[in-house]
């Protein structure tokens, strides 16, 4: 059955050290550890990394607690949409920054707000459970009931989670992924015309009915056509027109103990179909079989009890292979891929279509232009290649893990206040800190405000202070601060010392939320931008490397062991036509028909040498070489972009800042 686990096969045992490349597969498993593991990129068996010790979401046992207090309550469907309105990809988890924002549109006081954030999380990030229980304790607050998490657990385990009143339209747009922007930018219509159906549903690799481009039945004439190998490969302005493919998380699916990941791939080949990771390891299987001389990206691996982490990382491997698919130019015309991409029952169409599985350079043939086209130092060219390919994948490995890093701590930063606000608020804020008019206790206080060189200047705290409250928090906070203290003055609202303090409280904490809505758009940006980009190129010099394993493995061929074969095959059978003894005749037509099935399999093999070397060169000189320059130098100059806009958006909300507080009243 199509559910049924797959038999296990001889990958790799033994493999190691070959060619000097490490460890990889001998039988491609796509489901093997690979040679690199960042911790951070599900590519091997290795746990994910275990995230910071937090005492309010965990209990003893290292359960999540808030998995506990919602249980298996039904959750209202404002639930589901406040979250997908900050989540749109299904990642799995937002920011604070972003919850923050919804809760704000429960026009609830801040000082419920602050205490609802705090009550659900103490990390930059929350998880889509804790977001539910924070929408929980906004609709008690809403109702006037006591607001803790032990009420919530009691309405969930009564399966009556109330709903609370957002105003969702009022969300800023700041909290909309930019990944899903930017998709939704480059693929603004799915027109119906257009839609992969023209693959033929009885042969997929049948070209008079199927997709154009795929490869014809092995008994098929050799058309004639023009020759991608000798051509350029790719159209001019190529990098313009990229397919998109983008892969969401759907959630679990099936019965207790067959539960499973269905994905959701969304493309311009059709409406978006649910995937499992089962079917990717069946499509990435007929490719590596079809295509074993192109290059093609591993699959991150299966894993047994998967975590958040795990399952999000895991979706974006599996979106960059398929983006690499359905824009290589030979392989993006295959006809399972267009199945993948449209069909809505994948196991269906596998139960009722024969698939060939047969080798590309079966049903294809290489013509003598396309083999003059072959440089007569290719083994060369390749070896220089091959040469590099270990030290530019550590170096691009190391480049993935340190970008992952800047971006985490970024993202921290989204929701961090620097050190210098936080113990000017503190005293005033927590009603627990006891006033003291002590000379020592007020020059700590005071200590604040010193402008000493030793304190670092405010961007720099914001980015890289230990002991930060969140920035989020922090704007919270200057809110809860002006409604805890009004009136302001014992002279009432008519003073204007502070009046000015009031507003000025205020426009300092507009302009922290902007900061914060800044950087956290930054943050998603680079992580669905320019850190994809990165692990994509990463991912390109992987691949060659085990099309250089596969070569070295696959390319072996029994031509000098047949040559041998025919010739002492012919001398025996001139001795028995020599001889002429009884049945000889015979005897010569079983040595004549071996001679020439022996000499058909020696001209198949060579013409086989021939296309395996046009494609390693196809591979070398179109794929590779226009990928690892072209659309990394497109990723730099949309880094450098990006960044510039960004730091004249900084720029421009501390000069605005700046000028709104510049006329506060000081005397």
């Amino acid at each position: 059955m199509f559910n049924a686990p797959r038999p296990v096969r001889p990958y790799g045992s033994g493999s190691t050290n070959l060619n000097g490349f490490g460890g990889s597969f001998v039988d491609e498993n796509p489901l093997a550890s690979s040679v690199y593991d960042d911790g951070l990129d599900p590519w091997s068996a290795a746990p994910s990394p275990s995230p910071p010790p937090a005492p309010a979401a965990q209990n003893p046992n290292g359960q999540s607690l808030f998995k506990a207090v919602i249980s298996d309550a039904v959750v209202p469907p404002i639930y589901h949409k406040a979250f997908a309105a900050v989540d749109p990809t299904g990642s799995g988890d937002t920011t604070v920054n972003a919850l923050s924002r919804i809760l704000q549109t429960s026009l609830l006081p801040a000082a419920t707000v602050d205490k609802i954030i705090s009550l659900v999380s103490n990390k930059p990030r929350v998880s889509h459970l804790e977001f539910f229980v924070a929408l929980a304790l906004v609709a008690l607050a809403q109702t006037g009931k006591d607001v803790s998490i032990e009420q919530v657990a009691a309405l969930a385990s009564q399966n009556t989670l109330p709903e609370p009143n957002l105003h969702l339209d009022s969300l800023p747009s700041s909290t909309t992924n930019v990944a899903a922007l930017q998709f939704a930018r480059q693929n603004p219509t799915r027109d119906a015309s257009n839609r992969a159906a023209s693959y033929n549903s009885e042969d997929p690799w049948n070209t008079a009915r199927a997709v154009p481009g795929v490869t014809a039945p092995s008994d098929a004439p050799f058309s004639g056509g023009p020759s991608v190998v000798a051509g350029s490969g790719l159209p001019d302005g190529w990098w313009k027109n990229q397919a998109k493919v983008q892969v969401n998380l759907l959630g679990l699916q099936g019965f207790i103990l067959n539960r499973y990941t269905v994905y959701e791939v969304v493309s311009d080949r059709g409406t978006p179909v649910s995937r499992r990771y089962s079917e990717f390891v069946f499509l990435w299987d007929c490719l590596i079989r079809r295509y074993p001389f192109r290059l093609l990206p591993t699959l991150p691996p299966k894993r047994i009890g998967p975590d958040e982490h795990f399952l999000e990382q895991r979706r974006r491997g599996l979106a960059r292979f398929l983006n690499y698919a359905v824009n290589h130019p030979i392989i993006r015309d295959d006809g399972i891929l267009a199945a993948f991409l449209a069909e809505n029952s994948f196991e269906q169409w596998r139960k009722h279509t024969p698939i060939i599985l047969d080798e590309e350079s079966t049903g294809k043939r290489i013509d003598r232009v396309e083999e003059m086209s072959i440089p007569s130092d290719l083994d060369d060219k390749l070896q220089t290649v091959r040469a590099k390919l270990p030290q530019l994948t550590e170096q691009w490995q190391k480049i993935c893990i340190l970008a992952e890093r800047i971006i985490k701590r970024r993202e921290a930063a989204a929701v961090r206040g620097p050190q210098l606000l936080r113990r000017v608020y503190l005293p005033t804020h927590l009603p627990t800190m006891p006033f003291s008019s002590s000379t020592s206790d007020a020059s700590s206080v005071l200590s604040g405000f010193s402008f000493s060189p030793s304190i670092p200047p405010l961007s720099d705290s914001i980015l890289s202070s230990d002991d930060q409250a969140d920035l989020s928090r922090l704007t919270t906070s200057f809110r809860v601060l002006n409604e805890v203290n009004n009136p302001m003055c014992w002279k009432g609202d008519g003073c204007e010392l502070a009046n000015g303090l009031k507003q000025g409280i205020e426009t300092v904490a507009q302009h922290l939320q902007t900061q914060a809505d800044l950087v956290d758009q930054r943050t998603r940006g680079l992580q669905h931008g320019t850190l994809e980009s990165l692990k994509a190129q990463r991912d390109l010099y992987i691949a060659m490397r085990d099309l250089f394993l596969r070569q070295t493995r696959l390319s072996i061929d029994q031509v000098e062991r047949l040559k041998k074969r025919v010739e002492s095959t012919q001398a025996k059978h001139k001795s028995v036509s020599d001889a002429q003894k009884d049945g000889w005749a015979d005897e010569a037509d079983k040595l004549a028909q071996s001679i020439e099935k022996d000499q058909a399999t020696i001209t198949a093999q060579l013409n086989r040498r021939i296309y395996i070397r046009a494609c390693m060169w196809h591979e070398l000189r179109v794929v590779l070489h226009n990928r690892e320059h072209t659309l990394m130098a497109l990723a730099i100059q949309a880094f450098a972009r990006d960044e510039r806009i960004f730091a004249q958006a900084v720029a421009n909300n501390w000069e605005s800042l700046e000028a709104a507080v510049e006329d506060m009243s000081v005397a």
